[in-house]
């Protein structure tokens, strides 16, 4: 798929440009997103540039992966990171990060239900799924706010920095945001 420019209320999020190296790179120095994030630690621009230049595009190139930064709408500085990954059977999987002084605003909210609704009518996603090391009170408050349900943990569930964590798993179905799922959902009955 070629690249699309994404919009909410307040935010543009469109595919990362080498512009964004420097603002990745500085984002990333962050000791919260390097410590809940599968970033390499310590991160160096070396790691930014192979970030926009290599992963963004194959991402892009290979539909495995949509990759988006995130500014304000009129322009400004980059605000975020997001991504939906890992598509399968109709599920796709967003992953985040949030540049530590636009912490607070509900911006990742607002992103996370933007592209929800792009991967519900546009993806063909019947399925949207966010996983989280176990302790990222951060994440799991935007994953809730924004309508998801969380199922469990996974236990050996995410590969970060070489060790197997246990992770929170959430899922947001179409009609959690009032959204047509494109198949019919049988919910299962106790």
């Amino acid at each position: 798929m070629e690249p699309v420019t994404l919009t909410t209320e307040r935010l543009s999020l469109r595919a990362f440009t080498s512009e964004d190296i420097d603002e990745v790179y500085e984002a990333c120095q962050d000791p919260e997103i390097q410590r809940w994030t599968t970033i390499p630690s310590p991160y160096a621009r070396v790691d930014a540039e192979h970030f926009i230049s290599r992963m963004v595009p194959d991402g892009w190139r290979n539909d495995l992966e949509y990759t988006f930064a995130v500014r304000p709408r009129g322009g400004g500085p980059l605000i975020a990171a997001t991504s939906l990954h890992h598509p399968r059977s109709g599920s796709w999987e967003v992953g985040f990060w949030t540049a530590k002084e636009h912490r607070g605003h509900g911006y990742m909210t607002e992103i996370v239900l933007g592209l929800a609704r792009w991967a519900f009518t546009e993806l063909g996603c019947t399925r949207l799924e966010w996983r989280a090391e176990v302790g990222n009170a951060g994440s799991r408050a935007v994953v809730e706010k924004a309508g998801f349900t969380i199922e469990g943990v996974l236990r050996a569930g995410l590969l970060n920095k070489g060790t197997l964590r246990d992770s929170w798993v959430g899922a947001l179905l179409p009609s959690d945001i009032a959204m047509a799922s494109p198949l019919p959902y049988l919910p299962a009955k106790p």
